[in-house]
């Protein structure tokens, strides 16, 4: 339960900071363009809030779980005094007399945002004035338009406001790069200098791949990085792979649909780093502690066969549980045999030295202003990487392995480490201005088409199509929600998580 608990606060505090960035955004481009900006909101507040601000006359004024008020509204009537009503019908609505509303009515100061945090701890929003979206009255915008509002600027000032909220996820990504680099530089063990080769995943090992496999190319790109495999090789979905296998180049031909099986595979890692087995401590009245296994021992063997790397000798270990092998291991530059009786598990007793010393890897620092651009090429590399893996999503398998909160919330540790958190903050954050700028009537993207129509053909969508087309927005919108976690119920199910 604890586990469950860490995870879930994690996946709220990071896309609370997502939201609430992406919404400043829209709020900051709409007030440079002098865009009244009537509510802006922390999660939301259907029926009540649990806090409200508001300045009115120069003065701040808070309130603490305050029922919502309506709209104050009228039906608008034409110069004749006749109601107004839309194509369908329907009463067309329009801001009533402020002097009809009392001094201490928040609703009588609309010049100013009211800001909240509601209740229902997903999401938040901005209400921009003059602007349809699912926070609108749409009978609203069949009034008179009025100076401040959205729909009165030009179309280039509302493609920024339209933008601002995509633009600020992706600064915020490379912002929070750019602090990382900054306190913790950039460590990484250049793949030259994995001496023992790669582990790789069980889809990988069908294909061609052996453990121990060093790559060098992949077509014809000399690979430094080990997240570069994954990169060219799943994401990209190159197929030519030239590795070092015992000493020789040794190419591979992965077949078009590789990437495709990874995911439908559900492999963790396509590849990890091979390391030696070196004991750093012994436990009390164990086979290790019998079989005099002392701190710096490095076992190389088992029954006189070589294993180079840990991960090959915990698999040969785990074919003798309960039996007695004879243990090969390095002590200072000999070579020794121990006779040890391994546990039912097939364990001996020990904790290994973290193996990172035993390679030649690479730190770079950088300093703040170094930071900067060095977090906005690593937030770019990461948005192209994004958009280059969403070709699997319209395969079967990346269909089956689309997410919804669950699956976000498992990408999180169990234990709470910062530079954990804040590395997949900045990747959803990524991955949220390319989701919402995806041409979908809704999405800022939807609206952002619209007005490229706009600006080309020099007149507006027609009402009844912005209609339409926001409705079917927002059931596309809704069969993905409910797709993505009805996936992740499944899984739940199939104890897959």
């Amino acid at each position: 339960m604890e586990t469950v608990l860490i995870k879930a606060l994690q996946l709220v505090l990071s896309l609370s900071i997502l939201v609430f960035v992406h919404e400043l955004g829209h709020f900051g481009f709409a007030r440079i363009f002098k865009v009244r900006v009537n509510k802006f909101y922390l999660f939301f507040n259907p029926n009540f809030s649990i806090f409200r601000a508001k300045k009115i006359n120069g003065k701040w004024q808070f309130r603490f779980f305050a029922k919502n008020l309506p709209d104050h509204t009228r039906q608008s009537v034409d110069e004749f005094g006749v109601p107004r009503t839309d194509k369908k019908g329907r009463p067309v609505m329009e801001p009533a007399p402020l002097s009809e509303l009392e001094d201490g009515d928040w609703r009588k100061y609309p010049e100013t945002t009211e800001w909240g945090i509601g209740w229902v701890p997903l999401g938040g929003y901005c209400t921009i004035d003059g602007m349809a979206d699912e926070t609108t009255d749409a009978s609203m915008l069949s009034a008179e338009v009025k100076p401040w509002e959205f729909r009165s600027r030009p179309a280039w000032q509302r493609m920024f406001i339209i933008a601002g909220g995509v633009l600020m996820n992706f600064i915020t990504a490379a912002i929070i790069y750019a602090m990382m680099l900054y306190a913790w530089g950039e460590s990484y063990v250049p793949t030259q200098e994995a001496y023992l080769g790669y582990d790789y995943c069980q889809t990988a090992l069908n294909n061609g791949f052996q453990n121990g496999d060093r790559i060098l190319t992949v077509n014809g790109e000399t690979i430094e990085l080990e997240r570069d495999i994954v990169n060219k090789i799943v994401i990209e979905g190159k197929c030519n792979v030239v590795v070092l296998r015992n000493g020789e180049e040794v190419n591979i031909i992965l077949p078009k649909d590789f990437g495709e099986q990874i995911v439908a595979a559900n492999d963790a890692k396509l590849t990890s780093l091979r390391f030696p087995f070196v004991v750093e401590t012994i436990a009390p009245n164990t086979p290790a502690e019998a079989a005099n296994i002392q701190p710096n021992d490095s076992i190389v063997g088992i029954n006189g066969a070589s294993f180079p790397a840990y991960s090959d000798i915990v698999a040969e270990l785990d074919k003798y549980k309960g039996e007695t092998i004879t243990l090969d291991f390095m002590r200072a530059d000999s070579l020794m045999h121990a006779s040890i009786a391994l546990t039912e598990d097939g364990k001996m007793g020990v904790q290994i030295k973290n193996p990172t010393p035993y390679f030649k890897s690479k730190q770079i620092e950088y300093g703040f202003f170094e930071s900067f651009p060095a977090g906005i090429i690593k937030g770019w590399e990461g948005l192209v990487s994004y958009i280059k893996q969403f070709r699997l999503v319209f395969t079967k398998a990346g269909a089956q392995s689309v997410g919804g909160f669950v699956a976000i919330g498992n990408m999180f540790p169990a234990t709470w480490d910062w530079s954990i958190f804040w590395s997949f903050t900045a990747f959803i954050s990524i991955a949220l201005a390319f989701m919402n700028f995806l041409p979908i009537p809704v999405l800022d993207g939807g609206y952002f088409l619209m007005l490229i129509y706009e600006m080309l053909t020099g007149r507006k969508p027609s009402d009844k199509f912005m209609e339409v087309a926001s409705n079917v927005g927002m059931f596309l919108l809704l069969a993905l929600l409910i797709f993505a976690n009805g996936n992740d119920l499944i899984k739940l199910i199939l104890g897959k998580f």
